[in-house]
């Protein structure tokens, strides 16, 4: 008995032992791999109601408090210290393994993509990406083919908010590895050229692309984790200029077979993912292609609801009148102050047009007033360009 009761405590020091030594690592403390195996253990030790255990769980209840912010769920090493002390464990106690057995399967939200805008999902779990840039129709023309392996597809005119939304749905799909720029980019805005930018170099302390040709290529809605992430996450297939829907659906069958082919040889189970083996480099360095991460949390914006106001506040310089001619093609606008006198009359072709000449020379003073002018204006040309009958709404 006394032999058995020395091998056990042996095995508990010789499991805190190696955890010890695992956190002592710059990796292993912001690792899953880490993580998990502390959260089974503070789950699974409690059953074993012996000293040894209750000891054990005591230092790993500081452990886990030593650990840094979650940056991916495996790191890749090829000896990986947790997992090493909980087959010290669960060797002595089999039963503990079902307990604390490690996955590096991951559930997709059922409400993803987390960043709204104008895309097609075909496929959750597949492991293609597309983005059409600027291209607008290409979008509908490819997803109607329904190539199989394409996950989301959709455009990205900007090289900043654009790109926000793209990194965003990518990093909380562990699936997609594969992104193809497809379509043509937008003059100025060069959001093709800043993605593969921003793939290569990264960006810098200001959240600014790397190497970027566009002309605000600052992401002010992603966090440097979001960015590693990313590129760690995914390879880009460059088919700028490409708009023929039939290239574009053999390269993403081809690349779909490419991600079953690496997940088969793999040997981690993963579903729909790649597991490689180097591990992220920081943000500022050459890409590298890391093993499959968890999904990225982001951050929602705060959602408000709408609601009528209880008072209109009068616009003090007065109210207009909106008269769109269909036959001369243009809009009059009335200016009038609230004694009913005509102060003076705006002609303009489009809308825009009109509430420029009036909030330039400040013919306008509320804020909900202007709001109502452009709503009302674009309504007044949308009839003379369908041809319809227009009723200037109440405010």
């Amino acid at each position: 008995m006394g032999h058995n009761n020395h091998l056990m405590k042996s095995v508990f020091e010789k499991v805190g032992s190696e955890l010890r030594r695992g956190l002592a690592r710059c990796k292993c403390d912001r690792c899953g791999c880490m993580r998990g195996t502390l959260e089974g253990l503070r789950a699974s030790l409690p059953t074993l109601k012996n000293k040894e255990a209750k000891d054990l769980l005591k230092d790993i209840n500081g452990f886990y408090k030593e650990l840094l912010p979650l940056e991916y769920s495996c790191f890749g090493c090829k000896f990986c210290i947790p997992a090493e002390a909980m087959t010290l464990l669960t060797k002595e106690f089999p039963r503990l393994a079902s307990s604390t057995l490690l996955s590096c399967e991951f559930e997709v939200s059922e409400d993803w993509p987390p960043v709204e805008g104008e895309y097609t999902v075909l496929d959750k779990s597949a492991p293609v990406a597309v983005t059409t840039l600027a291209d607008l129709k290409l979008e509908d023309k490819l997803a109607n083919l329904k190539p199989e392996g394409l996950n989301i597809i959709g455009k990205t005119e900007t090289e900043n908010i654009g790109i926000d939304k793209l990194v965003k749905n990518i990093i909380t799909n562990p699936a997609i590895r594969y992104l193809i720029l497809a379509g043509k980019e937008a003059e100025g805005h060069k959001s093709g050229s800043s993605l593969l930018a921003l793939w290569k170099n990264g960006v810098d302390k200001d959240m600014r692309i790397i190497g970027s040709p566009g002309r605000r290529p600052v992401l002010k809605n992603l966090k440097l984790s979001d960015v590693r992430a990313f590129r760690s996450q995914i390879e880009i297939e460059d088919q700028q200029g490409c708009t023929n829907v039939r290239t574009l659906k053999e390269r993403i069958n081809a690349l779909a077979k490419k991600a079953e082919s690496l997940s088969a040889t793999s040997g981690c189970g993963c579903a729909g993912g790649i597991c490689h083996p180097e591990p992220a480099k920081p943000v500022l360095m050459p890409v590298t292609f890391a093993s499959k991460t968890a999904p990225e949390k982001v951050s929602a914006p705060v959602r408000i609801k709408a609601s009528n106001p209880e008072t209109i506040k009068l616009d003090k310089s007065g109210y207009f009148v909106i008269m769109p001619s269909r036959q001369k093609k243009v809009i009059l606008v009335e200016h009038y102050s609230y004694d009913n006198k005509l102060l003076r009359v705006i002609e303009g072709k489009n809308s825009r047009e009109i509430y420029f000449t009036i909030i330039s020379n400040k013919w306008v003073s509320e804020l909900s007033h202007a709001a109502y002018l452009g709503k009302e204006l674009a309504r007044a040309e949308l009839s003379i360009k369908q041809n319809l009958k227009f009723v200037q709404d109440g405010a």
